[in-house]
């Protein structure tokens, strides 16, 4: 198979397009073909016919199938914008600007390798099982905006990690306000067997405010959590808002500057001060000129 510089998924996806471009080819050169078949069979009835006769059917199918061949032009273009249309789509998933060269368009040269290609290996391709998942751009690095993501991603998995941190401690807490529930109902129980129903009933409270302590604390830690999945949501959101906005920023500056340079050059102060700078060198030059007449000659 010729070697366009693809893997095979993307040679396979360009051998869909060829198959899709031929059968459309083929269709309509079969409509032309019946446009002259049925100039034979419904004019051709007779053994002579007069100039303007003749005349008159080539006008009229030359319309036709000038009609043909331009309906078949314009639905090619139309495909072709479809085509891109979905190429820029899954680009621009990635952030990705993609650009195209107009002028390899009529490269001779590449031209004859896509028909070389058509004729040779396009046909050894029918038998081949070719993959039909739809292809996805892989992420280019975009420099600047690609560094501070990276940066906040890090400074997202910190803070993760120190709500993680902070959950573990609160586990412990929750842990140990366990062993002192644990530990008070083991000491309830010695004293039912030591002590009156005085002691029993201040025991049963402090009971209480343990069970209350390790509620809280499930309640802090339930809460920590929802707050943490909230403002990583948040934080990625506003990330790539932001990704987008210095994007168009910087677009607004670049066209801002080049406007602001065209209009200081076509103020009056730019051209005073030109005529200023060349007046200024000519003095220069007729003072020169006078300081050599004064030099001693070697």
């Amino acid at each position: 198979m010729a070697d366009f510089g693809f893997n095979e998924h993307h040679q396979n996806e360009i051998i869909n397009y060829m198959r899709f471009a031929r059968s459309k080819r083929l269709l309509r050169l079969k409509t032309i073909d019946s446009c002259f078949e049925e100039l034979k069979d419904s004019r051709l009835v007779e053994e002579t016919f007069t100039v303007d006769e003749v005349r008159e059917m080539l006008d009229g199918l030359q319309m036709v199938v000038r009609g043909e061949v331009e309906m078949e032009l314009i639905n090619t273009a139309h495909t072709n914008v479809l085509l891109l249309r979905q190429l820029f789509s899954q680009a621009e998933k990635f952030y990705l600007r993609l650009q195209s060269d107009i002028s390899e368009l009529e490269n001779r040269e590449l031209l004859e390798q896509v028909a070389e290609f058509e004729k040779t290996d396009f046909k050894t391709t029918n038998k081949m099982n070719l993959e039909t998942s739809k292809p996805k751009l892989a992420p280019l690095n975009e420099g600047g905006v690609s560094e501070l993501l990276n940066k906040e991603i890090a400074r997202l998995q910190e803070e993760n990690d120190k709500l993680k941190s902070r959950l573990r401690t609160l586990e412990s807490q929750a842990m140990s306000a366990l062993d002192e529930k644990t530990k008070a109902e083991r000491a309830l129980k010695d004293l039912k067997r030591t002590q009156g129903e005085q002691q029993l009933s201040a025991q049963t409270k402090e009971i209480s405010s343990l069970e209350d302590t390790v509620a809280a604390l499930k309640e802090d830690y339930e809460r920590s959590l929802s707050a943490n999945a909230a403002s990583q949501k948040d934080l990625q959101e506003n990330l790539i808002t932001a990704k987008h906005e210095l994007l168009r920023v910087q677009e607004q500056l670049a066209l801002a500057e080049k406007e602001l340079d065209k209009k200081f050059q076509q103020t009056a102060a730019y051209r005073n001060m030109k005529e200023i700078l060349t007046k200024k060198n000519e003095q220069i030059k007729e003072i020169r000129k006078r300081l050599q007449k004064y030099e001693p000659d070697d």
